[in-house]
């Protein structure tokens, strides 16, 4: 268990938890996943791609939501963080062979008056924010697990 082993997608491993002595079995997202997704997302925002970009958008929400609820139960925020800075890159690359901007043309479109970044979005389809995605972790079910004994009460 100290190496950890794959399974549908996670790597399931046992650490020592920071700044305790205690040891506790861990589930990461494995680098398959990670690799696979990007390569999808490689396919969809190659920098000479014609496809309308609301159609991208669209087709990359899906995918990135279908992923992110999938794995939302492993320790994966560091790893949902790095995929939004990795999409959103690929984004603004896309747009910027696409339309020949420069990067104040980029900095003028996706900022605020006030210098907040904006998300990249098109025909009201804004690029979804995986970074957003509340990890769940080791949720406590307690009684709520259904139970198929029928318990009686006149003993």
């Amino acid at each position: 268990m100290s190496e950890g082993f794959d399974f549908l997608g996670f790597h399931i491993q046992w650490r020592r938890k920071r700044g305790t002595d205690k040891w506790y079995v861990y589930t990461f997202i494995a680098e398959r996943p990670v690799r696979q997704l990007k390569a999808k997302i490689r396919a969809l925002t190659r920098r000479l791609s014609q496809q309308d970009l609301g159609s991208v958008l669209i087709r990359l929400n899906q995918i990135m939501r279908g992923w992110s609820t999938y794995f939302r139960h492993a320790v994966a925020k560091h790893t949902f963080s790095s995929l939004a800075h990795f999409v959103w890159w690929r984004v603004i690359r896309m747009l910027r062979i696409r339309h020949h901007w420069s990067w104040k043309d980029v900095r003028r479109r996706f900022t605020t008056p006030a210098g907040k970044w904006l998300r990249p979005a098109a025909n009201g389809v804004e690029l979804f924010n995986i970074e957003a995605v509340t990890v769940t972790r080791y949720r406590y079910r307690g009684n709520t697990i259904p139970t198929p004994w029928i318990l009686s009460t006149n003993v």
